[in-house]
């Protein structure tokens, strides 16, 4: 008994030096950022992280979206490895090379979902300066509440007291100003007027306006002019998830592949699609819906979206394909516009694309992009590797 009391009192001074040499280094960096939100999470961060590079600030920025990294302070990126999984005591660690490092400013993504996580992330990781919170939409259900207001309240737990909070969200705004205020944090709502299409056309994939005006509202905050810090974005290296698209020319035949995987929320799916190929006309839309065996519910949520956009055909790939063709023929869709096709070489997958093409098809991944063998992400990079290399470039991805 005696060994067990002093093995626990050796652990709680262990936990309460390494949480106070955490808040030095936390101290230490005058400018912390926290970005949440439903979707554009990752992306936002790296738009901000080189706004604030290019405006003269050392910036340090972690990503967790597709692809877990650390954007070093000269815009170069290192992989982070995890062993078992992600953890939100991850974030100590990369405050830990932060402080080493110095820099004037860190951007951090929040890597939690559950309420409770996203508390301790804000309060006792990160203690931001600004907040941002990208938008709020039906999303992770499971873990945030049934309600679009109830995923809204999760994701106010990132909102510091006493400090800055910017946002894209409109429809809940009332509900994170509400909780802005009680925190005595000031909070700015950013609706993209004023970037223009020109400036758009200027980046090397598909970026949205809200996230480049949030970007651009919080680089002004922290002291950068709008011109420099629009320059560093548009030169900045996008998320591996980011909206791209791939034209593959092959056999007098057009393959349109757009990578809509990271938008798996019905919200921001049917958003995308709309935008994509909402103003199309004379040729085939292809829909490749890619299933996870966990994921069952999403790929669910997906289908019943799909009623809100127009399409020709529907392929549906990954683990669970059979029980995602169940759920579809339940919701009225016709056997001759789906394909279960499950797993197979991704060369068949692409192959069914160019059946289905008379001349010119647009086709757009969506679901999950991992996976037990990470298929949605195979699938992109065929297409990818489909591109004659005399054509990469040219154009957006």
């Amino acid at each position: 008994m005696t060994i067990l009391i002093i093995a626990t009192l050796i652990l709680i001074i262990h936990w309460a030096l390494e949480y106070r040499r955490h808040s030095r280094n936390v101290a230490e960096i005058p400018i912390r950022i926290h970005v949440n939100g439903t979707r554009g999470k990752s992306s936002v961060t790296r738009l901000i992280a080189a706004g604030l590079r290019a405006g003269g600030k050392k910036t340090i920025a972690k990503i967790t979206g597709t692809l877990p990294r650390v954007v070093l302070s000269d815009g170069r990126e290192a992989a982070i490895i995890r062993l078992q999984g992600a953890n939100i005591i991850e974030q100590k660690y990369i405050f830990r090379y932060a402080a080493k490092e110095k820099p004037d400013a860190i951007v951090i993504e929040c890597m939690a979902v559950n309420p409770v996580f996203q508390w301790i992330t804000e309060r006792k990781f990160i203690k931001s300066t600004i907040s941002v919170i990208t938008n709020s939409r039906p999303d992770h259900l499971d873990l945030m509440g049934s309600t679009v207001q109830s995923v809204t309240m999760s994701l106010a737990n990132s909102i510091p007291a006493g400090g800055v909070c910017y946002t894209a969200e409109v429809q809940q705004f009332p509900i994170l100003k509400k909780v802005a205020d009680a925190r005595k944090t000031r909070i700015h709502k950013i609706v993209p007027t004023d970037v223009t299409d020109e400036e758009m056309s200027k980046f090397r994939y598909i970026e949205h306006k809200d996230n480049v005006q949030l970007a651009l509202a919080v680089c002004a905050e922290a002291g950068v002019a709008r011109d420099k810090a629009l320059a560093g974005m548009q030169a900045a290296h996008p998320d591996p998830g980011a909206l791209k698209k791939y034209l593959v020319e092959d056999r007098q035949k057009s393959i349109h592949f757009y990578n809509v995987f990271a938008a798996n929320d019905p919200e921001s799916t049917v958003y995308i699609i709309n935008m994509v190929t909402g103003k199309l006309s004379g040729v085939e839309k292809i829909i490749i819906l890619n299933s996870r065996a966990d994921r069952l519910f999403r790929s669910q949520q997906l289908i019943d979206a799909l009623a809100r956009v127009k399409y020709d055909y529907l392929l549906l790939t990954g683990e669970i394909p059979e029980k995602v063709a169940d759920y579809a023929i339940s919701k009225g869709i016709p056997k001759d516009r789906f394909f279960a096709m499950g797993q197979p070489l991704t060369e068949e997958i692409y192959q069914k694309v160019w059946q289905l093409t008379k001349k010119e098809s647009h086709v757009l991944g969506i679901g999950n992009i991992a996976g037990e063998f990470k298929y949605g992400a195979q699938i992109v990079a065929h297409f990818k590797h489909k591109i004659p290399k005399a054509n990469k470039g040219a154009g957006r991805g």
